[in-house]
């Protein structure tokens, strides 16, 4: 006990000093504080862009035609984990929400029902999720990885023999996840991407497309080949642009698939709130994709109020919050299967699937806001949200599961010949 006030003895001197002192004496440390923090703060948050730099030996552009996917897949990890967590799964939220605004896409999507019913879309917006993050989340040449390509592929394969899912969507919505984590950040955060960055995207997402059989022949050097992860996409943001143009265009099932996705979106709001919400979705909408999706534009209050936020957050995140510390990285799912070799989502944009009914996620800070807004919490309701986890190579529509253990096993076969985690351009 009297150890305790010692120690806090030379707190309450200094406590009383600075009471008893003019504010002449104090001024000077208050301002130095004030200029002080945000530079000291601004420059630890670019400390891990110099140390990025520093650790890959791709310092010019002939340099990173040489980038491997495993590095790619490093680099990337640590833009999407531990720069811009936030930004980086909103923009491949929105980078799937913008495919369907192509009327094939969301034709095909009504059709089947998937995201046309709110009792399945749910489930298809976290299966989609769930098997992109585990493509980003595990290193190129993982057995989780492989899984998740050879599943993919095999969800696609039906729709992709029969012409329903035509090969330009296909390089399209490849487009997307690599293109809209770029805009995004760019756009909204607190610093821009460098080359190094932008090339690891581009590398990493080039590997995912070989994998899964998506043809680059309509590209300037589909056939030829391409130099590196940066021309990539300088090549694949052209060609998206033009095929936007020709192809976004306004359809009354675009609106019904975007609502269904807008209802997920907003499926965490209070239903008071939606109406802002949807003020919100429709701000981060361009005018093209708005107009074909039937949707109206964000009133001028609402758009000067979101810009201001977004400003706001960025310079606060740049000048007044330090980086984030490796063990707080963004860890969507977990690490180790359990002892059925199952995976659970550890974080629930929308309904619970796949999320653990452990102590914290049913009676935690954010099972509390969940269960008050009425939404169910892990472990509700039986097992319709899928309590016990995940097989990967069961993930997507519940008619499919069990389904293609043959053309799974031969395609991470081919996986495995080659994507070896060497660099994708050579």
């Amino acid at each position: 006990m009297n150890h305790t006030l010692d120690a806090a003895q030379p707190i309450a001197e200094l406590a009383k000093a600075l009471l008893d002192s003019s504010p002449r004496e104090w001024t000077p440390y208050a301002l130095g504080l004030l200029v002080g923090y945000p530079l000291v703060t601004s420059a630890l948050r670019y400390r891990r862009l110099r140390r990025l730099h520093l650790q890959y030996p791709y310092k010019t552009r002939e340099d990173m035609a040489k980038m491997t996917d495993e590095d790619a897949f490093q680099i990337q990890k640590t833009v999407a984990q531990l720069e811009f967590p936030f930004m980086f799964i909103k923009s491949l939220q929105f980078a799937l929400f913008r495919t369907y605004g192509i009327p094939s896409i969301s034709h095909l999507l009504t059709k089947t029902s998937q995201f046309s019913n709110p009792e399945t879309s749910l489930k298809r917006y976290t299966d989609t999720s769930a098997l992109v993050q585990e493509m980003v989340g595990n290193s190129p040449t993982s057995q989780r990885a492989y899984i998740s390509l050879a599943r993919t592929r095999f969800l696609h394969s039906g729709y992709r023999a029969s012409g329903k899912i035509l090969d330009d969507d296909m390089l399209y919505t490849l487009a997307l996840f690599a293109l809209q984590p770029i805009r995004f950040i760019n756009k909204f955060e607190w610093r821009t991407l460098s080359d190094l960055e932008r090339c690891a995207i581009g590398t990493f997402w080039k590997s995912v497309g070989d994998a899964l059989g998506i043809s680059y022949d309509v590209l300037p050097s589909g056939t030829a080949g391409f130099t590196d992860g940066i021309q990539w996409l300088d090549e694949l943001d052209v060609w998206s642009e033009a095929y936007e143009e020709k192809c976004m265009v306004p359809d009354q099932k675009n609106r019904e698939t975007a609502d269904q996705t807008t209802a997920v979106l907003v499926y965490m709001l209070p239903k008071v709130l939606h109406p802002v919400g949807l003020q919100f979705v429709s701000f981060m909408m361009d005018d093209r994709l708005r107009k074909a999706m039937l949707y109206d534009a964000p009133s001028p209050f609402f758009a000067s109020l979101f810009s201001g936020l977004l400003t706001t957050r960025k310079l606060i995140l740049r000048y007044l919050t330090p980086p984030r510390p490796y063990a707080l990285r963004y860890a969507s799912f977990t690490e180790e299967p359990d002892e059925n070799g199952r995976f659970y989502l550890t974080k629930w944009e929308a309904a619970p699937y796949y999320v653990k009914p452990t102590f914290w996620n049913r009676w935690g800070p954010e099972a509390w806001l969940t269960w008050a807004l009425g939404r169910p919490v892990p472990g509700d309701e039986g097992e319709k949200y899928y309590p016990s986890g995940y097989h990967i190579q069961d993930v997507g529509p519940k008619y499919f599961e069990g389904k293609g253990r043959k053309q799974l096993e031969e395609t991470m076969e081919e996986l495995k010949e080659f994507r070896t985690g060497k660099c994708p351009f050579h």
